[in-house]
């Protein structure tokens, strides 16, 4: 009894087994389901190429369908336009013989419309050869609606004529009417012709007119396939590499000069780079050979040794190395901010005369002090009022003179009556780690970073800043815009 018990199922499981049955069978099609992309994800990763071409042969196919629509419409009412005119101008004919006492049994047309002339009570007194003189093409009824050039179509075969007739019911005087009927065979046959014509040969214009633009398309973006295949090939280390530009003047050939503009800025900034860290590592050199030399001497002799002053060379030797790492950390902020980090209305007066009053009030003079406020970060302008100063300063023989002036823009300027920079040399001097001959000396000059530092930090503010010639000396002219 208790195997029995065991092996038996309870009521509760055979709903769960089949519950759990039906979620793994209904799971795996879920699971299948999901993995499918959508249609659109589907038709999003297919090739430029297919998709134009698919969209495009998309629009003929409806383009050419309707096309195809009208012109069997337009010309099955042309057609029949056609036939009821000259169905109705016969009858008209045959109406005035008749009102006229001129009319004739049988009655002759010339182009074989069928013709039957009714009198009065409905009854067939006229025809033309081979009509039927016993029975009306048309009721009563449909007569009494139709008169008045409206035609309809009448099946011929019960009147021994095969296809549908085009008939036109004209009235006559004493009550007569005449029927006119034309026979609509061959109109029927002209349309059937062209709507065959239209099924069979629009879907083969269709594939020709894919099939070309599959061409088009294909030949209009082989020029972007090369400047893939262009990028493709160009690397990190590759120089001088560029895409190559289509002779067609459109948008491929605009992209590629973008792209080539881009590159020749890319491969700059990678040069001055390279140049900034080759320079940056020629100038950490030198006062990191003058540190060990003074120690291995000091090491080497210790007992001649004055340690005093191994100090102040090692400490002079540390403070370059300070000035030129704190230069370089200036340029890095101003190279990625591109703008000043704050941005407050500064008295560029004040500024300049505080900053020009840490120097020797002989040497440094202030001149004419227009009030001039600007916009920007206090700590950057005065970066570039300390290093034009320190330049003017260590090359002046006499005097340095700052002034102000303001009119629709502030314009600092800092002179010095020292010898001056060659005007080849005074847009060079703004390049990093340039020093020209007479500043060469490592005791009295810098690293060559003070006016590089003074340019980024006035084109970040907005401004320009120049080199000119004094007479004797050096005028460096700040112009910043007003706030």
């Amino acid at each position: 009894m208790a195997a029995e018990t065991a092996g038996a199922e309870r009521p509760g499981d055979a709903g769960r087994i089949g519950r759990d049955r039906d979620a793994g069978s209904a799971g795996t099609p879920r699971a299948a389901r999901s993995a499918w992309p959508g249609p659109l994800v589907w038709w999003r990763r297919r090739s430029l190429r297919l998709r134009l071409t698919v969209t495009a042969s998309a629009v003929l196919a409806v383009a050419l369908a309707l096309a195809a629509a009208l012109l069997v419409l337009v010309l099955g009412r042309a057609l029949i336009a056609s036939t009821d005119e000259v169905a109705y101008q016969r009858a008209r004919d045959v109406a005035a013989l008749a009102d006229a006492g001129r009319l004739y049994d049988p009655v002759t047309v010339p182009d074989g419309t069928i013709v039957q002339v009714l009198d009065a009570r409905g009854r067939v007194t006229h025809v033309t050869p081979g009509a039927d003189r016993l029975v009306p093409l048309v009721p009563e009824r449909d007569r009494a609606a139709r008169r008045g050039g409206r035609g309809l179509f009448v099946d011929g075969g019960p009147y021994g004529i095969p296809g549908p007739l085009r008939v036109v019911v004209v009235r006559a005087d004493q009550g007569r009417t005449v029927i006119a009927a034309r026979s609509f065979k061959d109109v029927s046959d002209s349309i059937s012709t062209t709507v065959h014509t239209l099924v069979v040969g629009t879907p083969l214009l269709l594939l020709l007119l894919a099939a070309v633009s599959w061409m088009i398309i294909g030949r209009t973006l082989r020029p972007i396939a090369a400047l893939r295949a262009g990028a493709e090939e160009i690397s990190g280390t590759a120089r001088a590499r560029r895409l190559p530009v289509p002779e067609a003047r459109d948008e491929v050939h605009d992209l590629a000069t973008t792209l080539n503009a881009m590159l020749d800025r890319l491969e700059a900034a990678g040069a001055s780079q390279r140049a900034l860290v080759s320079d940056a590592a020629h100038e950490l050199r030198s006062p990191l050979a003058s540190i060990r030399l003074q120690l291995e001497v000091a090491l080497g002799h210790p007992e001649g040794q004055d340690w005093r002053e191994t100090a102040e060379g090692v400490l002079e030797d540390t403070m370059r190395l300070s000035r030129l790492a704190e230069g370089l950390l200036t340029l890095a902020r101003l190279d990625e901010r591109r703008r000043p980090h704050r941005m407050e209305e500064v008295d560029l007066a004040d500024l300049a005369a505080s900053t020009a009053e840490r120097y020797d009030g002989a040497l440094v003079t202030l001149g004419a002090m227009e009030p001039a406020r600007v916009r920007g970060d206090a700590m950057d302008l005065t970066r570039v009022l300390v290093n034009l100063l320190d330049n003017a300063v260590r090359h002046a023989r006499s005097r340095v003179t700052v002034e102000l002036r303001a009119r629709d823009r502030a314009v600092l300027v800092v002179t010095d009556d020292g010898p001056g920079v060659p005007e080849a040399d005074r847009e060079r001097v703004f390049h990093r780690f340039t020093r020209l001959d007479d500043a060469r000396s490592r005791d009295d000059g810098g690293a060559g970073l003070g006016l590089a530092i003074v340019r980024e930090t006035v084109r970040a503010h907005g401004g320009s800043v120049r080199l000119e010639d004094a007479g004797p000396g050096l005028r460096a002219v700040v112009v910043l815009p007003l706030a």
